[in-house]
């Protein structure tokens, strides 16, 4: 006999369980590597395809009929302005979380909202509420000087942030009581409200021009009803409802603490 050990009748099998273990655990992770790249590389490429059903299906389907707002939905990237562990729905007819308790607004509203204000190039407009800044872009998109408020200002930070990284670096982000408006940069064109204020905020309504135009959902949730709003040329105030909806509450500066 030799001198070497002889080994057991176990000792092969336990080897190749090994082996197979070892072999099963490295392809997992292999098809999970090729999993992630694939969708990162397939994401990279379809998001355009993916805005363009979403304009064809959600939004001109529903009745948007303006043109340069349709341009302006398929242009913005909205996958751009929701949190990375919602990207995947950026495309879906739905709201959004982008934290701090608010959302980014259907994409359907928000063509609806930027419709009825129609935005025209360099005009001054208005929006109250910045979220992740997704309707501001939509509205710089259109050409108007955009001014977009927002109360908390960890999100009026992220807001500018995704608006610069986008391209959108002359729309003009400040934390504020969005309810006081902007006077500073009054009077303005159009003003679009992306919360649910329980009445017309008469700071807002001065803070147009004569003709100018606001949309606003007004009521307490669940029972809030999109307006138009028209001034009229002496100052009066028109009103005409556009829809049933659902926004957050618009809140005011003392509502909130840790902003």
């Amino acid at each position: 006999m030799s001198g070497h050990e002889t080994p057991s009748a176990t000792q092969p099998a336990q080897h190749n369980r090994r082996r197979v273990l070892t072999w099963l655990v490295g392809a997992a992770a292999v098809a999970l590597a090729a999993v992630w790249v694939a969708q990162r590389g397939l994401n990279d490429m379809d998001w355009a395809a993916r805005r363009r059903q979403m304009v064809d299906e959600q939004i001109k389907d529903r009745g948007i009929k303006d043109e340069r707002v349709l341009k302006a939905m398929h242009k913005v990237p909205r996958h751009e302005f929701v949190p990375e562990d919602y990207r995947s729905a950026a495309y879906q007819d739905r709201p959004l979380p982008i934290g701090l308790g608010q959302t980014i607004s259907q994409p359907y509203i928000v063509a609806l909202m930027t419709e009825a204000v129609t935005p025209k190039a360099g005009q001054r407009v208005l929006e109250v509420g910045a979220g992740s800044g997704y309707q501001a872009a939509v509205l710089a998109e259109l050409g108007t000087e955009v001014y977009t408020i927002e109360l908390l200002a960890k999100l009026a930070e992220q807001a500018q942030e995704n608006l610069k990284r986008v391209g959108y670096k002359k729309v003009k982000v400040k934390a504020g009581d969005g309810y006081l408006g902007w006077p500073d940069a009054a009077p303005f064109d159009a003003i679009v409200v992306t919360c649910g204020a329980e009445h017309v905020p008469a700071p807002l309504f001065e803070q147009l021009k004569p003709g100018g135009k606001m949309v606003i959902p007004v009521g307490k949730t669940p029972d809030q009803v999109l307006y138009l709003i028209t001034k009229g040329p002496n100052g009066e105030r028109q009103e005409r409802e556009l829809a049933p909806v659902r926004f957050v509450p618009l809140r005011r500066a003392a509502d909130v603490k840790d902003k």
